[in-house]
């Protein structure tokens, strides 16, 4: 392992490995720092959905739908096979004051750029078999798509390390050395890599790298769970969530405070379908610490979701399951670029369940930033340094 680097990013998932590269790309000298494997954390553990329609109209929207334009070419750019198919997807809608609240959801995200339609419920059947008649219609964006976010993960690192990155796995961070409010160096139990630029993509991990700079974060780990089915014949036309999904994803004050163990859990279908023909059946939203077990009542409640909204899924075998861990914030938006009093300490995290839509453009953002001290689009509001005024972006005394 070098004992000196440009740049040292902590985190091997798929922000990290994005950011190793585009930062190569640029002729950084850059060391990564993984503790386990690539993508062996949330990066691993997830759907398999870009899906652009789930994206709150505003920032968050338009870096989803330019990352999803980096994704179109980036098997040829990475020189890696990431499983990349432009699905399309939908969001399925069950009543009445669920298709209010999606009409005018359309409506800011078609004001934004996206391609997007409501569909009554004779044509969304004909885009997705096997749909519960109580539906009263569904939105549509061809724009949504698929990737095998494991995939993704290593194209981007192995194209780092062509560029010259070192990928050091199974390196833990244990401290950050500082002097007059300045990165000197990152403590790996392999050793000491001096460098004056950190960059923390460490997922839900972040608190615990925050806090050797005397600095807290308010990300929290929120678990989801998912179940894989048998193996079948092409059944799910791409990404299929429901309405519910949506509130859940926003709102996890209602969601916590309910009686009603679907909404308690945070439940809201998410449909896909892989290359092998598995069905990857969400998912749920659960503080819960770092918890990564599954459990019988999330899965079984999930399942019970899936099939009233469709039914068609009841004749298909599950044959395992799995939960991730999403690096929650409040307000739902990542936490990207440079904090206040620690010069060369730079966040990356904090993507909750947008990481893999978001990960090419995290990569571009973070390079820009660091190489050019601007990037394309104004961030502000992704930035660090707005938690300073909420109160929960503290410094340790």
């Amino acid at each position: 392992m070098k004992k000196t680097a440009e740049i040292v990013v902590i985190g091997g998932g798929v922000i990290g490995t994005s950011i190793a590269y585009f930062l190569s790309k640029k002729g950084k000298k850059v060391v990564l720092v993984e503790k386990d494997d690539l993508a062996s954390g949330s990066s691993g553990a997830c759907d398999i959905d870009i899906i652009l329609q789930s994206k709150n109209p505003g920032i968050h929207l338009k870096l989803a739908m330019e990352s999803a334009e980096i994704y179109k070419n980036l098997t040829e750019e990475l020189d890696f096979d990431i499983e990349y198919e432009n699905t399309g997807g939908m969001i399925l809608i069950e009543d009445e004051d669920q298709l209010q609240v999606m009409r005018e959801f359309v409506k800011k995200q078609k004001a934004i750029g996206l391609q997007v339609d409501l569909l009554d419920f004779k044509e969304a059947s004909k885009l997705q078999k096997g749909l519960a008649p109580h539906l009263v219609g569904a939105t549509y964006s061809p724009q949504d798509a698929h990737v095998n976010p494991m995939s993704v993960c290593m194209g981007f690192a192995m194209a780092a390390a062509k560029l010259g990155a070192e990928i050091c796995l199974d390196t833990a961070v244990v401290d950050i050395k500082t002097s007059k409010g300045a990165v000197k160096s990152v403590v790996t139990n392999r050793g000491e890599i001096e460098t004056a630029t950190v960059i923390n993509a460490a997922g839900v991990y972040a608190p615990e790298i925050c806090a050797m700079v005397g600095m807290s974060v308010p990300i929290k780990p929120r678990r989801g769970q998912i179940i894989v089915t048998e193996p079948v014949p092409k059944l799910i036309m791409g990404d299929v969530l429901c309405a519910k999904y949506i509130v859940a994803k926003y709102n996890p004050g209602i969601v916590e405070c309910s009686d009603d163990p679907e909404t308690r859990l945070g439940v809201g279908l998410s449909l896909s379908q892989t290359r092998n023909g598995n069905i990857l059946i969400g998912g749920c939203r659960e503080f819960v610490g770092y918890n990564r077990s599954t459990t019988h009542e999330a899965l079984t409640t999930i399942l019970k979701h899936a099939t009233r909204l469709v039914p068609a899924l009841k004749e298909i075998h599950a044959i395992r399951s799995f939960a991730g861990l999403r690096p929650y914030t409040p307000d739902g938006l990542p936490l990207l670029g440079p904090v206040n009093g620690i010069e060369g300490f730079i966040m990356a995290a904090g993507h909750e369940g947008d990481g893999i839509a978001l990960s090419p453009i995290t990569g571009r953002i973070i390079s820009d930033l660091i190489t050019d001290g601007k990037t394309f689009a104004d961030i502000s509001s992704l930035s660090p340094k707005r938690f300073d005024a909420w109160g929960e972006n503290r410094f340790a005394s």
